[in-house]
């Protein structure tokens, strides 16, 4: 080896030792997924949709449903950047709602919270609530809206004083020799006040159990609470407690009513708690037409088509929406990046399916938004709208890398978020499109998991073990 040789020795060495730990710091942001943008087409379908499954099945003990997106009922959509908009708008109204609700149960007395007009289910704007199922109630099959902050589950039922439209006919109690009314002293009736603060309302010429669930943007739904034979699929239950509506009005689609699956004694779950022993999962689907997951009653797992391990997390309590499924959220990464924010795992984060976007403290958000920009830059900006501030226009692009973000819990469980949830699409032609991420208006208010990000995973509830699981899913019915 020459003496020059030897002297440009060191100096190549410590080069390479650079390009090396370049190359791994590289490697550390390079968690991407590739995002086909022509994924997101908003097409209309042929023919007249229908709300109604028929593709519910029974295996291994546990019972199957078929779970569609909300628009797949709702007929012709003239246009779809008015209905993507507003559902981010009215997203908003939900989430306010909801803070509300937790605010007003953290100041009130036991006799203030007593009264009948307090929220019986969880102050929601419903056509927010995106994904459906169908039930059969008392031989009727009937789709219904899926909820997991909700606890009563009801119908539009005939005769009705003013019921919205639906797609299907209205129940009729009548012609049902399984439908049994309600008394207001009725052990049933008293569950309406354990459930969700609500007592049963009884005039002194009524002697059912009345109802009155009103909701944060203004809809709602009044009727008697009654017992009828309710299946799902296969597996049936007799005396299932519902509200059969007899006034209703809001946003609800061309669905049958709601279909209530919270912790409370008069949930879905709880009552169906000796078939499935309190354990239900979904993996909702895309916005696609046709596209299909499902809603599983049971807690057999081999019946899951997840494509990564199950792992748990334990719920946590809320004393002020104890109807509610909350977990404590540890970290978050971006592209393989820790990101570092103060409020991780101080409070519990709320799991539902009826918010969209998922909200984050302010704090939170801040630091997932600078990494995720520093991870995905050189993109056109585009303008925020509503709760999205993140924003890009894609356009002059086919398809483009983004990077992994993955939601940390406690007990080491991991909600990998599948691609299709990182972006939300303001405009159909991409020219606006924003991280499906928004920050909370304060730090102590409540964090979300909305159903944006939930989409393609496997979701296991275990109310007796009081855990909840993620796997990585590619949803279908069949």
């Amino acid at each position: 080896m020459t003496v020059d040789a030897m002297t440009r020795l060191p100096l190549l060495l410590s080069l390479l030792f650079l390009y090396l730990g370049t190359a791994n710091e590289v490697n550390c942001y390079e968690e991407k997924r590739v995002l086909s943008l022509q994924t997101f087409q908003w097409k209309q379908q042929s023919g007249a949709p229908s709300c109604l499954s028929r593709k519910s099945r029974s295996e291994n003990g546990v019972t199957i449903l078929e779970m569609k997106h909300r628009d797949y009922c709702s007929g012709k959509i003239i246009d779809w950047n008015k209905k993507l908009q507003k559902r981010l708008i009215l997203d908003d109204f939900h989430v306010q709602a909801l803070q509300s609700r937790r605010k007003t149960k953290a100041s009130a007395g036991v006799a203030e919270v007593s009264e009948a007009q307090i929220p019986l289910t969880s102050g929601i704007a419903l056509e927010t609530l995106n994904y459906i199922v169908t039930i059969e109630l008392g031989g009727r099959n009937m789709p219904v809206i899926v909820d997991t902050g909700s606890d009563l589950t009801w119908v539009q039922c005939q005769p009705c004083k003013s019921c919205y439209n639906q797609k299907e006919p209205l129940f009729d109690s009548s012609t049902s020799p399984t439908y049994q009314s309600v008394f207001c002293n009725s052990s049933a009736c008293e569950t309406l006040h354990f459930a969700s603060w609500n007592s049963g309302n009884c005039g002194s010429n009524q002697p059912t159990c009345n109802y009155v669930v009103n909701y944060g943007d203004g809809s709602y739904t009044r009727g008697e609470l009654a017992s009828e034979h309710l299946s799902l699929g296969t597996a049936a239950m007799n005396n299932f407690l519902f509200g059969c509506g007899r006034n209703n009005k809001g946003l609800f689609g061309g669905t049958s009513g709601l279909m209530g699956l919270g912790r409370s004694d008069l949930s879905v779950i709880s009552q169906s708690s000796a078939l499935f022993g309190g354990v239900f999962s979904y993996c909702l689907p895309s916005t696609d037409a046709g596209a299909s997951g499902s809603l599983v009653m049971g807690g057999d797992s081999s019946v899951f088509r997840n494509s990564t391990p199950i792992s748990y997390t334990k719920m946590v309590p809320n004393s002020q929406l104890s109807n509610f499924y909350f977990l404590n959220l540890t970290g978050i990464s971006i592209g393989g990046v820790d990101v570092q924010a103060p409020n991780f795992g101080e409070d519990g984060i709320l799991l539902d399916s009826g918010t969209v976007i998922t909200r984050l403290a302010p704090s939170v958000y801040k630091a997932v938004k600078a990494e995720f920009l520093k991870q995905f830059s050189g993109f056109p900006p585009a303008p925020a709208f509503s709760i999205l501030d993140t924003c890009f226009n894609l356009s002059g692009y086919e398809e483009v890398n983004i990077p992994n973000i993955k939601l940390q819990f406690e007990g080491n469980a991991d909600l990998n978020v599948d691609v299709t949830g990182i972006f939300y699409f303001v405009k159909t032609d991409a020219s606006q499109v924003c991280l499906a991420l928004a920050s909370l208006s304060y730090e102590d208010e409540i964090g979300i998991i909305g159903n944006y990000q939930q989409k393609n995973q496997r979701v296991i509830y275990d109310t007796k073990q009081s855990t909840l699981g993620f796997a990585g899913e590619t949803c279908g019915s069949t």
